[in-house]
């Protein structure tokens, strides 16, 4: 079965997809990886969309717009992936997040935009989408949905291994044993940083390319004090947070409580480090020895070195040594979910978003003709291998 999944995450920048094939061979399910790409959002779009989203308000109609731009965006990039790699059997969109609705610790309620009509239309084939919303139903966090994945790759590597996704948000998934693993989001990743590279106008693309901004500046401790100092860090597992949280205004009111006029590298560089600072401390706090890294993170030299620092006795590698690129591990985990759901899987791990129980995902949305699933499966796959074509 061929898999196309995509998804737009919270640094909201553009649309990742993955192809993959699928062939389930005694209770083993192996992944050929066909084809990746990252498409970037239109420069107008991705301004409307930074300007709709939280703390910001917003209005129904700016939704509604943006829910068919969003989608069509989606629907070219999906036609995209088929003209250059082949036909596909179904189609798995994310969409783009725009809240997620978290109080007293526990998810309410999440939103994901991006039309799978438009999708279907384009391309003819099925789409399966609104993946997040059954695990909240079900008592879960409805993130990170990549544990799944994760606790099949990582399975075979013994000791405390630790799957890290280093997007706008940081999460992570720890195994304590081949079928025993938890999951959630530690904090901000790129979030903050690439926020404060938009205000400052730094970069028009809106993120610290190489990491050239924070190395050319100094961390504050003082406002690194009191980023640390937020309360989410001390709520236990599993826990789920976004851009609802950690946002512009968010950095703003911390330099303010501060007391400091950091300039803008600086400020980089002290966001930067708030990260490194975070994700090594539940690292080491979790006694994981082999940390593997996937996101757009992986490509900031400052962040992957301050871990490297910050963790001297854990071996740091990236998911291409697992045959999932980098910035694609997140499409590819859709791309699994899709493949779960059209034979009748859960796509999660009950322990990784705190819901009732593992859950199948997703809503469908048929494609040209009718929609044909394939039979159900009476038990999920064992092991999971990657290649890529």
């Amino acid at each position: 079965m061929r898999v196309l999944g995509m998804i737009s995450g919270t640094s909201h920048d553009g649309i990742d997809a993955a192809l993959v094939e699928f062939t389930p061979t005694d209770g083993a399910l192996h992944g050929a990886v066909e084809y990746t790409a990252s498409t970037p959002y239109q420069d107008p779009l991705r301004k409307r969309l930074i300007a709709a989203l939280p703390p910001a308000a917003t209005s129904l109609a700016e939704m509604c717009e943006l829910d068919t731009l969003i989608g069509q965006e989606f629907a070219a990039a999906a036609a995209a992936a088929v003209e250059a790699a082949g036909p596909v059997d179904l189609i798995v969109s994310h969409g783009q997040t725009v809240f997620h609705w978290v109080e007293g610790g526990r998810a309410l309620g999440t939103l994901q935009i991006g039309q799978p009509a438009w999708i279907a239309e384009r391309t003819g084939v099925p789409v399966l989408s609104d993946v997040r919303a059954r695990d909240v139903a079900a008592g879960g966090h409805g993130a990170p949905l990549v544990s799944y994945l994760d606790g099949l790759l990582l399975a075979g590597l013994g000791g405390t291994p630790a799957a890290l996704n280093l997007g706008g948000i940081a999460n992570m998934t720890v195994l304590r044993g081949p079928s025993d693993l938890y999951a959630y989001d530690i904090g901000p990743a790129n979030a903050l940083i690439d926020a404060a590279v938009l205000a400052a106008g730094l970069n028009p693309a809106g993120y610290d390319a190489g990491g050239r901004i924070a190395a050319s500046g100094t961390v504050d401790e003082r406002l690194l004090a009191v980023l640390l100092d937020d309360p989410y860090y001390l709520l236990p597992a599993p826990k789920s947070t976004g851009k609802e949280h950690f946002h512009g205004d968010y950095t703003a009111r911390a330099v303010a409580s501060a007391g400091v006029t950091p300039t803008a590298a600086d400020l980089v560089a002290t966001l930067t480090e708030l990260t490194v600072r975070t994700v090594a401390r539940d690292v080491s706090a979790a006694g994981v020895d082999a940390l593997v890294a996937s996101g757009g993170g992986c490509h900031n030299p400052v962040l992957l070195d301050g871990l490297r620092a910050a963790l001297p006795g854990v071996r740091l590698s990236t998911t291409d040594e697992f045959g999932a690129p980098a910035d694609a591990k997140e499409a590819i985990a859709f791309a699994l979910i899709g493949w779960c759901t059209a034979h009748g899987l859960p796509g999660t791990v009950a322990a990784g978003t705190g819901a009732r129980g593992p859950r199948v995902l997703g809503s469908l949305t048929p494609g040209a003709g009718p929609l044909t699933l394939p039979a159900p499966l009476a038990a999920p796959p064992e092991a999971l291998t990657l290649s890529t074509r």
